[in-house]
């Protein structure tokens, strides 16, 4: 028999006027280590987040009276939790659409078990990570607005890739801890072991004041890098 999750498991929320959808995810979120609560239409959903704090929503498109479309631009207005959309609708519009509502990720219908568990996973770590990171993370006279992606030095405003940003909210979710080049990798979109050098190499050129003997941004030799704030 399969034990119940323990308090501190993440606590999702289906969001689904199909009954049977509500039950099969439910169970198999259950079974693996999830807590489940389930609302089969957006008014059920904001009357359970008024009694509740969910890690995450997984909520339906396609739902009569208010779409998840449009309970997920309300929701936007005044609540930060993660989203992941489902819908029978594969166009990529309708992803783009989504994706512009405020959606963290977005998965057609019919899916493989595995890849819903995963796309859970990758939202919950991303949205972990980004609660960990201060909000102003300060380098001498480099500033990092962690919410924004905003870099400046001496108030004025330094370019950053997506990668660049993604992989300095890591670093600085944990000032001075080492994180291995395949631990970074491993993060969504960082790329390859070899590309992490690369990024490390060109986020130097933007916050040390000497590129070539970091200060911030150091080399744990024989571990991978980390990130030293003030």
């Amino acid at each position: 028999m399969t034990s119940p999750p323990n308090d501190n498991a993440a606590h999702i929320l289906i969001v689904d006027d199909d009954r049977r959808i509500r039950q099969l995810l439910t169970k198999y979120l259950t079974e693996h280590d999830y807590r489940v609560t389930a609302a089969e239409s957006a008014a059920q959903a904001r009357a359970r987040m008024r009694g509740m704090d969910f890690d995450l929503l997984v909520l339906d498109v396609m739902m009569p009276g208010e779409s998840g479309l449009d309970f997920a631009r309300d929701l936007r207005s005044s609540n930060d939790v993660p989203i992941l959309m489902l819908s029978a609708l594969s166009e990529k519009e309708q992803r783009i659409v989504g994706l512009e509502a405020g959606v963290d990720d977005y998965l057609a219908k019919p899916f493989e078990p595995r890849e819903f568990l995963l796309r859970i996973a990758s939202i919950l770590r991303r949205s972990r990570r980004q609660d960990k990171v201060p909000a102003d993370i300060r380098m001498g006279e480099i500033s990092f607005l962690s919410a924004r992606g905003e870099l400046t030095c001496a108030g004025n405003a330094i370019n950053l890739t997506t990668r660049e940003c993604d992989l300095l909210r890591i670093l600085s979710s944990e000032s001075g801890k080492t994180f291995s080049r395949t631990e970074l990798s491993e993060q969504e979109g960082m790329g390859r072991e070899r590309s992490i050098d690369v990024l490390v190499n060109r986020l130097r050129q933007k916050i040390e004041p000497d590129p070539a003997n970091p200060v911030y941004l150091r080399t744990i030799r024989g571990a991978g890098y980390a990130l030293f704030c003030d």
